[in-house]
């Protein structure tokens, strides 16, 4: 009997062993979504800039859109930003930002320092519609067809290399400029 227990920690590392294997060469940027090929859930969300304006899932009709998921409080989202300010302007790319569980005075000051690159934004203090939508943390960005239709979920930072190889061509094959 004790000798088996001597094999008890042994087969527990090769156990995690083929664990960590199986997670080598795979893309932790890329995670799969039960969305995909479905409509954006239904939300009403009030817009962050004007607090009594609600928002609805009808607003990715139309246009191909991406929905970014961001906060003030994400690092990340911060190094996003200019690249995103960037695709808005220069290459008329349709954003909707979702303000995840943040603080709307914030939010708004982080807008104004840095630049709007949202056609809107939603407000999502909670994290509601985040939560729908699968969200893990910010950012996250969604292909969002003209029909309101989720194409694509990248988590991470949108940066040129994303933009280029990645969304650019998502957002034409779906309709959109880009």
């Amino acid at each position: 009997m004790r000798r088996i227990l001597l094999f008890i920690p042994v087969a527990l590392a090769v156990a995690l062993g083929i664990v960590l294997f199986a997670g080598i060469g795979k893309d932790p940027t890329h995670l799969e979504s039960a969305l995909i090929g479905k409509p954006v859930p239904a939300f009403a969300l009030a817009d962050l800039q004007n607090p009594d304006r609600v928002h609805h899932d009808d607003v990715f009709k139309g246009q191909v859109s991406l929905l970014n998921v961001w906060g003030t409080w994400c690092p990340a989202c911060r190094d996003e930003h200019d690249d995103l300010v960037r695709l808005a302007a220069e290459e008329g790319v349709h954003i909707i930002g979702l303000n995840y569980k943040d603080n709307r005075d914030a939010a708004l000051q982080w807008l104004s320092r840095l630049g709007n690159p949202y056609a809107l934004s939603l407000f999502d203090p909670q994290g509601k519609l985040g939560f729908d939508l699968g969200v893990y943390g910010a950012p996250e960005t969604y292909v969002v067809d003209a029909d309101g239709i989720v194409r694509y979920r990248h988590v991470g930072v949108v940066n040129d290399q994303v933009w280029n190889d990645i969304l650019q061509p998502l957002v034409r094959q779906y309709g959109g400029q880009g």
